[in-house]
């Protein structure tokens, strides 16, 4: 890697090779650009900015920005890779030029990262005013005291996979990005804990932090509450903002600009990288791959059911005794899996729901069908479990009858264990709902009769069904031969 340290100008040791000077722009207004920036706009006359969307780009007259690769490129690694090789040819050009970029070279910044580790040129960094400086004020913390890891939002998955937090994220410079950091983070952000920092506050910076509570209060609050995190917007700017809201509104509450970060106080357990990962791996094959990117909710029907069968295969295979088959199961399952996070990916490149919010959605619903486990309701068997949850379903779907909600596409023996299922929890026995009915036919009877005995024996009449037929089948052949 280029050493970034400032060269001499003469000598046996002389860099002659080009030179990209970077400069930093801060994190606000030109008043935060440091005299060293200044000082070196004025030098150089081969100036270069990486976006004008940035309060303080004026302070480097005429210069030509990259703001065109953003609106033309297909991912903001290309952004980065036509940066690079854009101020390559002109250090070539011209022996030296200027690259300003928003706040501090050495914060978040790809481009100087990618600069620093390209041979073909030297790089001079002249340090400035990063957007953290104005985020510790904010938010009243020392991150030194605190542990707090800096992390990009653009990579937040692979980044913050393992950490525990405090975490600060910078980069959040759309919605995509604040979905990738609340799926990661799920369910494991704690409550504040910012020992004296503000709650909810838009406004000038002397008053955008609170600082009349003390950690108790602080703690009290988050106690019980819904997690939350703290988002930093336009910071030393007149419409800054410093907002709390709870962690599952990240992406819907806020409207992000490329001045937002977000401070994640703590999380109960480290982010979740594995499934974090694979998420990202589903929405690259979405971006990349031909067949992936043209698949829509409709088209990957077959294969979610396909999927799910051989899911049920796996299991119908699975010696759980002799500890054969978990390794099929294991393979299915993430193949069921892709199919979900699919989904979920298409939802939210729709702005409906993300992984998170599935993730989320089946976590309230389990708790709140489960108050015998999370409310403390007493039951005396599983029978009342079952009764009790088909109650609670009906009363939270606003359904007239424990009946409905049955999908018709199921297949005939599993529709018919479903149905006898359903009244038994209810108390009634399906014999009695059927009498002497003239419109059901004595194959009918037999076959709910053979259905309540498998399910009554704890067994899947549809499970048995297959694996008594897939007997025959392997017989015939073998007679075959």
């Amino acid at each position: 890697m280029t050493d970034p340290t400032f060269t001499s100008t003469g000598g046996a040791f002389a860099d002659r090779r080009p030179r990209v000077v970077v400069c930093g722009l801060g994190p606000a207004g030109p008043e935060l650009v440091t005299a060293a920036t200044t000082a070196a706009v004025e030098r150089i006359d081969h100036r270069f900015v990486r976006t004008t969307r940035h309060p303080a780009a004026p302070v480097v007259r005429d210069a030509v920005s990259f703001d065109h690769l953003y609106e033309q490129a297909g991912t903001i690694d290309d952004v980065y890779a036509g940066i690079v090789e854009a101020l390559v040819a002109a250090a070539d050009a011209h022996g030296e030029v200027l690259y300003a970029v928003p706040g501090s070279p050495v914060v978040a910044e790809r481009t100087v990262e990618l600069l620093l580790a390209d041979d073909r040129m030297a790089v001079e960094l002249v340090p400035a005013l990063s957007f953290v400086d104005l985020a510790w004020v904010r938010l009243g913390i020392d991150p030194v005291e605190r542990g707090v890891r800096l992390v990009d939002g653009h990579r937040f998955a692979t980044e913050a996979a393992g950490e525990r937090g405090p975490l600060l994220v910078g980069q959040c410079d759309d919605r995509d990005v604040l979905s990738e950091v609340k799926l990661a983070i799920g369910d494991v952000v704690d409550a504040l804990d910012v020992g004296a920092s503000a709650a909810t506050h838009v406004g000038a910076a002397e008053t955008a932090v609170a600082d009349d509570r003390d950690e108790h209060d602080v703690r009290q609050a988050g106690a019980g509450a819904e997690p939350t995190v703290v988002v930093l917007q336009r910071l030393g700017l007149p419409d800054e903002q410093v907002t709390e809201l709870p962690w599952h509104e990240l992406d819907r509450a806020v409207t992000p600009d490329h001045l937002t970060s977000v401070y994640v106080p703590a999380l109960g357990a480290p982010v979740a990288g594995e499934v974090a990962a694979f998420a990202e791996v589903v929405r690259r094959l979405r971006a990349d791959c031909p067949w992936d990117s043209q698949q829509t909710h409709h088209t990957l029907r077959r294969h979610l059911l396909e999927e799910a069968y051989e899911v049920l295969e796996a299991i119908d295979h699975l010696d759980v005794e002799a500890g054969d088959g978990f390794d099929l199961l294991e393979e299915e399952l993430g193949d069921l899996l892709f199919q979900v996070v699919f989904h979920a990916t298409l939802a939210a490149e729709a702005g409906r729901f993300t992984l998170a919010d599935v993730a989320r959605g089946i976590s309230t619903k389990l708790i709140s069908r489960h108050p015998h486990v999370f409310a403390g309701v007493e039951v005396a068997d599983a029978d009342e479990v079952a009764e009790r949850w088909e109650q609670l379903k009906k009363a939270e779907k606003g359904r007239a009858s424990v009946m409905d909600g049955i999908p018709a596409a199921l297949p005939a023996l599993l529709y018919a264990s479903k149905v006898q299922r359903k009244a038994e929890s209810q108390g009634v026995d399906w014999r009695s709902l059927v009498g002497d009915d003239p419109g059901l036919s004595e194959a009918g009877r037999l076959l709910l009769d053979a259905v309540d005995t498998v399910r009554r024996a704890g067994d899947d009449a549809e499970s048995e069904l297959r694996i008594a037929a897939e007997h025959v089948r392997d017989r015939y052949r073998a007679q075959e031969s």
